[in-house]
């Protein structure tokens, strides 16, 4: 009986601790070929882990110019989030870097932007699609399902560091 109290407390903490707004990550990796969102605390310590996130439709090599349908690798922050996108919910990826626009222009081409991990388009779900959209889908986004998203958005605030590994 002990344990089951230790787990409700430590259950109602943490809710707490998300209803109060407080953000607790301190970094997010993203593993494309892996599949992986993990949050990680000040220490390192996986805090949540999501797996089956969804790329764009050319998900293999970092993205370098708008439209080429890929997810940018490298170091970046989560700069924003946007309760009202056309996403359930979306934090913004600070991609471009000066790095990625110099590479673009450079081949006289637009490096892209508006680059976000977000859930699935609103309603998709309540309309009876499904957790997820199949398959690769966003335009170079990283996607979970409406519900991972709502927890990354809870733990994760402006100015979090994102590594996106390929």
């Amino acid at each position: 009986m002990r344990p089951l109290l230790l787990l409700l407390a430590f259950a109602a903490n943490g809710a707490l601790a998300q209803d109060e707004g407080r953000a607790t990550a301190d970094a997010i990796v993203v593993h494309k070929a892996a599949r992986t969102l993990t949050v990680l605390d000040g220490e390192g310590r996986v805090v949540r882990e999501f797996h089956g996130v969804q790329l764009g439709p050319d998900p293999v090599g970092a993205k370098h110019f708008q439209g080429d349908g890929r997810t940018p690798e490298g170091h970046y922050t989560i700069d924003y989030g946007n309760d009202r996108s056309a996403y359930h919910l979306a934090l913004h990826i600070s991609y471009p870097a000066p790095a990625d626009r110099a590479f673009a222009a450079a081949r006289g081409r637009a490096p892209g932007g508006l680059i976000m991990i977000h859930g699935q388009p609103n309603g998709w779900a309540a309309e009876g699609h499904g957790l997820r959209a199949p398959g690769d889908w966003t335009d170079g986004c990283i996607a979970l399902s409406d519900a991972e998203i709502e927890q990354v958005w809870r733990l994760v605030g402006d100015d979090t560091p994102i590594t996106i590994l390929p």
